[in-house]
């Protein structure tokens, strides 16, 4: 009796402390199971005992992880992809219709306030200004040279022409005539949108990026099919008649803005 008493305190013992050796491997595997993105730092931390290549394995998983947790920490907006590319405008002389900015938009802003004080727009020169480099950016179009365009067509935002403030028409579209009149736009935004699709129209035979609200844009792009202007100057004659120097006056306009 003492003896099997002893038997079976034995075999208790190392049922135990098999248990004891065996649930580490259950509890990992458990843990692997509800977090599979760790399998990889295990697995390469058994090749680690192993030697060979293993290390780099487990470098890259330590560094995925970082990655993880940044991510969390810190999360960021993923930028939008235009799918084309904009060459960078170099120099104020340079009267590429297509391009980015050199001058800032505050630069803009009081450029056309020391001209004229009191706009008559339907919003602040500063968020006007803003809409412009929103826009351009967006399709690739020059935003402050199209601003100095806006300038020039709405005498500094006086009008005292065809084309009354609360068009939204900053850039005379279709006003072929003293007695027509030409766009209406909702807002100050979907005009400064109408003047640059339109600019695009002339300069690029792709496609807009938001839907189009320029009413003449069709017609831009049916008389040119694939050819395109390049420069500010050669909308001499074409947005404005006869505007043998309507170009380079807009030019002539950006390059006083850059001083401010």
């Amino acid at each position: 009796m003492i003896f099997n008493r002893c038997s079976r305190v034995v075999m208790a013992g190392l049922f135990a402390g098999s248990l004891a050796l065996a649930l580490p491997h259950y509890t990992e595997a458990r843990h692997l199971a509800m977090n599979p993105e760790m399998e990889t730092k295990v697995d390469t931390n058994h090749k680690l005992k192993m030697g060979g290549s293993s290390t780099r394995t487990v470098e890259r998983g330590k560094q995925s992880l970082e990655e993880r947790i940044a991510a969390i920490l810190h999360p960021t907006v993923e930028k939008q992809e235009t799918g084309f590319r904009v060459p960078q405008t170099m120099s104020a002389y340079d009267d590429a219709i297509i391009g980015t900015p050199l001058a800032s938009q505050e630069q803009c802003v009081k450029y056309l306030l020391s001209v004229n004080p009191q706009p008559d727009i339907s919003v602040s020169p500063k968020e006007l200004v803003s809409y412009y480099y929103e826009e351009g950016a967006r399709e690739g179009i020059r935003p402050d040279v199209a601003f100095a365009q806006a300038l020039k067509e709405t005498g500094f935002f006086r009008y005292g022409g065809t084309v009354t403030p609360d068009q939204n028409n900053y850039c005379g579209l279709g006003t072929t005539s003293s007695d027509v009149k030409g766009a209406y736009f909702s807002s100050a935004q979907m005009g400064v949108r109408a003047q640059i699709q339109h600019l695009l129209a002339y300069a690029s035979t792709r496609k807009p990026s938001e839907p189009v609200v320029d009413p003449r844009y069709g017609l831009v792009r049916s008389s040119y099919g694939a050819q395109t202007l390049n420069s500010w100057t050669d909308l001499n004659g074409r947005w404005a008649v006869p505007g043998y120097s309507y170009g380079q006056s807009i030019m002539s306009m950006f390059r006083e803005m850059l001083s401010k």
